[in-house]
């Protein structure tokens, strides 16, 4: 059978690389996993019994616009978090978790050009991966941008050329930034949307990441806006802030034309999410109590991973999230000698970034530990890494 030709065009997702990368090593030892941001606490206790207040609704399909308490609560809670007000109707959108909404958007605002230079799409480098699949499979170029230390780890705004600005048709910015944690102010949101605005393009935030902070709450680009939400589509979901990543509940909110659009093609091709669980997202939404108590533990955790490599790696505190990104000299060795003397698994930084013409990317140099597990776990595998991982070696 003929594959297609942008399938072919696509690397494997990271952790299939990572999987063909320690498929031959032979640990010493059991430890634990800290190569993907799968949250291991707990959801609110009494999430179990709000879906199960509306059980009976899992016999009749959900509707693909979501429910209307459920966008009046992200309303709500978008109001209370950024002090902006949406039209639940046209600005809201609940999709079934931010993943399947990134990648469609592409598909909603990509048209690949019959002749000439293709249409761009801009994305930090290093990356989440699904900005970089949902491009390619959309037709477009897809464009990295430079987001390492020398860029304060988000992209130059100012360093992108015009001709490339011409021609793009999204871009996809994750604040606080996956791997590094990097907030982005208010002045850099405005900058983003301003570029938007003027050379017709859509500005994708993927603020996934935005409830998971170790000092002040970040800036979001709906706030930064001032009210004005054309051109600019948030996306953001409870996996994170409510440690519910199976339920599969996120939003895209923001220009109401684009939404619109989206909406239209989710109906053709996306899942749609059950009754009783956005009954459940609800009150999730509602509940900012436990949303602090997780945010808690992941700051316990960074301070004290932080203080334990106590500035090795070129280790730094992030704005927000719950990844230390650290310079180890060579991500992939170095993720080999863990697992293979401690059983630690951890992602080399380039399996999260796009290669330049020799190959090289800017995450050949690093891991991302995803601080997910409880803090006794988390500093046992700190420790490995200590013990095990010599950049200089």
């Amino acid at each position: 059978m003929m594959s297609h030709s942008r399938i072919a065009r696509l690397e494997e997702f990271a952790f299939q690389r990572l999987a063909r990368l320690l498929a031959d090593v032979r640990p010493t030892a059991p430890g634990p996993d800290l190569s993907i941001g799968d949250p291991k606490g707990d959801p609110p206790a009494w999430l179990i019994d709000r879906i199960a207040d509306t059980a009976a609704d899992f016999k009749s399909y959900p509707p693909p616009a979501g429910t209307p308490e459920l966008r009046a609560a992200i309303a709500r809670w978008l109001n209370g978090r950024y002090g902006v007000t949406l039209d639940a109707e046209r600005e809201i959108l609940p999709v079934a978790g931010t993943k399947e909404a990134l990648y469609l958007l592409a598909n909603v605002l990509v048209e690949a050009a019959p002749a000439g230079p293709p249409p761009a799409v801009l994305m930090p480098n290093p990356l989440y991966q699904v900005y970089l699949g949902a491009a390619v499979m959309a037709g477009a170029e897809p464009v990295p941008l430079p987001a390492d230390a020398a860029t304060g780890f988000l992209p130059d705004l100012d360093a992108i050329p015009a001709a490339t600005l011409a021609r793009t048709r999204l871009f996809y910015l994750c604040a606080p930034s996956n791997p590094q944690g990097r907030a982005a102010d208010a002045a850099y949101w405005r900058r983003a949307l301003e570029l938007a605005r003027a050379h017709d393009f859509v500005l994708v935030a993927d603020e996934c990441y935005s409830e998971i902070w170790h000092g002040g709450p970040p800036t979001g680009a709906l706030a930064a806006a001032d009210g004005r939400f054309e051109r600019l589509v948030v996306v953001n979901s409870l996996s994170k802030r409510s440690n519910a990543a199976g339920l599969r509940v996120g939003f895209v909110a923001g220009d109401a034309a684009v939404l619109a659009d989206t909406l239209k093609v989710r109906r053709y091709g996306a899942a749609t999410i059950p009754r009783p669980l956005q009954h459940a997202a609800v009150g999730l939404f509602d509940d900012e109590d436990h949303v602090a108590a997780i945010r808690r533990g992941y700051t316990e955790r960074v301070d004290a991973a932080l203080a334990r490599l106590d500035g090795r790696f070129g280790a730094f505190r992030p704005d927000g999230g719950f990844f230390l990104w650290l310079d180890v000299g060579d991500g992939e060795r170095a993720a080999r000698t863990l697992f293979e003397r401690a059983g630690v698994k951890v992602l080399p930084g380039r399996y999260l970034a796009m290669a330049d013409a020799a190959g090289r990317t800017p995450g050949d140099r690093y891991l991302r530990l995803a601080l997910v597990h409880d803090l006794a776990t988390t500093l046992t595998a700190v420790d490995a890494l200590v013990r095990h991982v010599d950049p200089a070696a």
